[in-house]
């Protein structure tokens, strides 16, 4: 039986120029951008003073896990969440690259505006910028909280938005493989691209990841660390090597650990000076890895002089 997908027009026509070796205008060559060395810059300081620093259409992914407002510490404690939300949604429309893509982790259980709700953003970066919406990603998990007066939540959300139609997207870098025996089956569907079989399937739009337990090797300190695979996923999907992802709510430093084992530049910024300490214990994990590319941590240092490094390395 046939689904809505066979009879897509845009998935028509992008599987007619995938046959016919015609790149999609998204696509980026990566011969321009061999990757020997990575830089990773570290700004403890306000996320929008830093923001307002960058330059134009000079970032590829901006990966943000912002303040909810629960009053966990004094980095999460906000009179006017959504108004403080405007000042950095605001910005990002104008850093990001015309291939560019920015991932917000939030929730929608929220049951009053005070706190970091993930409907209230997207309904302002919908009407009042030119952000665009792609998706909402679900990430579900089985270990969490009990509740007796409403359902006990065991997801949360994250949307991604685009500068331009022309966003850069990676799916086979996330793709995941189908065992031998479900290849053969699908392989006798002469509807679907044996190609496509043999990469793996699209993660769809909901991933399970279980949420880090207390005595997770992954921990470092950090109370809303989110798993180094989450975030892996939309690095890899969503940058490409050597292109620049933007942190400004850097938190555990799991964003700068995974650039550099992916090979992207990142620029980290949080209030709270603890993220020195987060990332230390990050590269204190994947020392020995021999895969990772040499990479260089720069701190006291001004936004011009970092990007000034990038075009460097370019060069």
């Amino acid at each position: 039986m046939p689904n809505k997908s066979h009879f897509n027009k845009g998935h028509i026509a992008i599987n007619i120029q995938r046959k016919n070796g015609v790149r999609h205008s998204s696509d980026i060559d990566f011969n321009l951008h061999k990757v020997e060395k990575t830089i990773h810059a570290i700004f403890i300081n306000d996320a929008v003073e830093v923001l307002r620093q960058i330059p134009d259409s000079s970032i590829q992914l901006v990966l943000i896990d912002p303040p909810y407002n629960l009053d966990l510490d004094y980095w999460d404690t906000f009179e006017n969440y959504l108004k403080w939300a405007k000042t950095w949604v605001d910005e990002i429309y104008r850093i990001l690259s015309n291939s560019g893509n920015c991932i917000i982790f939030g929730g929608f259980q929220y049951q009053d505006l005070k706190k970091g709700d993930l409907l209230e953003i997207l309904h302002y970066t919908r009407h009042s910028t030119h952000l665009r919406f792609v998706n909402l990603i679900i990430w579900y998990y089985k270990n969490g909280m009990s509740a007796h007066r409403f359902f006990a939540n065991r997801h949360e959300e994250a949307i991604w938005l685009s500068k331009t139609e022309k966003y850069y997207f990676n799916l086979d870098s996330v793709r995941i493989p189908f065992d031998d025996e479900t290849k053969i089956l699908y392989k006798k569907d002469k509807r679907l691209n044996p190609r496509s079989i043999d990469k793996g399937k699209n993660p769809t739009n909901v991933w399970e990841f279980n949420r880090l337990n207390g005595n997770s090797k992954e921990r470092v300190g950090h109370p809303t660390q989110k798993p180094v695979e989450i975030i892996r996923r939309f690095i890899r999907g969503l940058s490409y090597p050597g292109s620049t992802v933007l942190d400004f709510f850097a938190g555990s430093g799991t964003t700068g650990r995974v650039c550099i084992e992916e090979a992207r530049n990142s620029i980290l910024v949080d209030i709270d000076p603890k993220l020195n300490d987060y990332l230390k214990l990050h590269l204190s994990q994947i020392e020995g890895n021999f895969f990772v590319k040499p990479y260089t941590i720069l701190k006291n240092i001004t936004v011009g002089e970092v990007f000034n490094s990038f075009a460097k390395l370019i060069n």
